[in-house]
């Protein structure tokens, strides 16, 4: 009974803690606090509920404590004489423990604050004085859910340097005293910008995991999507909110057919297309919709995020390998080489114009990229320039180019696909 009831409050808590913290942290102004204050709510309910059973509707149970934890400690600073008005953001929970059974109708009547509650957490975890690393243990912590040791096991670092991680980024909330608050004007593109670039590094990192023994790893693109279709729900009318979404719906209906059973890389040209998740193809295609009628109607141009979904959506919608449009896709390249210039970028721009128009012709893109500092340990340099010039004919030089890139692979599975394509050029 006891192992079913924990299994129980794990998964409540999975899926309502993002929502009881910052529902608490509007209360107290601070996220390091507000999350001790919703792990109380949690150890609560590992007392209570072994015993008593579940309740009904147990996300309720577990705000319900947890504000009234809040309430609990902004008293006690009022009895210090610390911070009078804070008091002010408790008015719901002061309500709540007059008339106890008011507070179920008190939290439907303000459920349109969830979604504005969830959005500031987002906007407070990504703020931008975190390091990237820091937002996105953070965000993991606070909107996943997910204990230190998953998060650390996630991203491939020690637990105790993790959990430092975790604590000096709320630490540097704290006193760099960041607001809790969605930004407004000028300031929301920057701070949604940075949202949307740790979603995407995590869909990145479990899509194709630059390290451990498994070409992905999808608990981190599962975690990803979720929180995709969060924003989506709560900033609907973004276009690169939109755009972001569907590039990962359509990314991720390949993840079956992208290993075989023994876990070994398929690369998209080998792809068994049936395999393809199709309702996730339908959910990106339609998310690809939003994100251009978006841009249109604010007469922009389309963001970095739906131009690559755009271009997921050309290989989504060819029936086979052979008729995919690779000459629409060096055109979105271009457009996003412009309206977002990288190296890696330049990269991909490359393969689509070798595509189009010939592996000469994207040769000539990647050797004007081999000087470039930020590519010298990027193994996909190496990796590209080596199918090219497989495909030229010219193996010697490929096969070179293919242990050179299997060298620098941090991941076990790349490394081996590496080395099987320069094995296979061989005399």
């Amino acid at each position: 009974m006891h192992s079913s009831t924990h299994e129980a409050i794990s998964a409540v808590w999975r899926i309502e803690s993002a929502k009881i913290v910052a529902a608490v942290a509007r209360m107290v102004r601070e996220i390091g606090l507000a999350e001790e204050l919703a792990q109380d709510a949690l150890v609560a309910a590992l007392e209570s509920w072994p015993g008593k059973g579940v309740p009904d509707n147990p996300g309720a149970w577990l705000m319900r404590v947890a504000k009234n934890r809040a309430l609990d400690h902004l008293r006690h600073q009022k009895m210090q004489g610390e911070k009078l008005e804070q008091l002010g953001h408790a008015l719901e929970a002061q309500e709540a423990l007059v008339v106890p059974d008011f507070v179920d109708a008190l939290d439907a009547a303000r459920q349109d604050e969830i979604g504005d509650d969830l959005l500031r957490l987002i906007f407070t975890a990504c703020h931008p004085v975190l390091s990237t690393e820091a937002r996105l243990a953070l965000t993991l912590k606070l909107l996943g859910g997910l204990t230190t040791h998953e998060i650390a096991r996630a991203v491939l670092v020690p637990e105790p340097t993790l959990a430092q991680r975790i604590v000096r980024a709320k630490r540097t909330l704290a006193e760099a005293r960041v607001p809790f608050e969605v930004p407004r004007g000028d300031e929301l593109g920057a701070r949604l910008a940075s949202v949307l670039e740790v979603v995407y590094l995590l869909f990145n990192e479990g899509y194709t995991a630059t390290a451990g023994d498994h070409w992905m790893r999808p608990a981190l693109t599962d975690e990803a999507l979720r929180l995709g279709r969060m924003l989506a729900g709560l900033a609907a009318d973004e276009s690169e909110v939109q755009g972001l979404l569907a590039l990962m719906e359509l990314q991720a209906s390949r993840m079956a057919a992208r290993v075989d059973a023994a876990g070994r890389p398929i690369l998209l040209a080998d792809q068994n297309r049936t395999r393809w998740d199709h309702l996730l193809i339908r959910r990106g295609l339609a998310a690809l919709d939003m994100a251009m009628a978006l841009a249109e109607s604010s007469a922009r141009a389309m963001g970095p995020y739906a131009l690559q979904a755009a271009i997921a959506a050309c290989h989504a919608r060819a029936p086979t390998s052979g008729e995919t449009d690779w000459v629409r896709i060096a055109a979105l390249y271009d457009a996003l080489a412009q309206t977002a210039p990288s190296p890696v970028v330049e990269l991909n721009r490359a393969v689509a114009v070798s595509m189009a128009f010939g592996p000469a012709a994207g040769l000539a893109i990647i050797d004007a990229l081999r000087g470039d500092k930020a590519l010298q340990n990027y193994q996909w340099l190496p990796s590209v320039r080596g199918d090219l010039l497989a495909r030229l004919g010219r193996n010697d030089e490929a096969r070179h180019e293919f242990e050179r890139a299997a060298a620098l692979a941090g991941n076990l599975r790349e490394r081996e696909l590496l080395l099987e394509r320069a094995q296979g050029l061989l005399p």
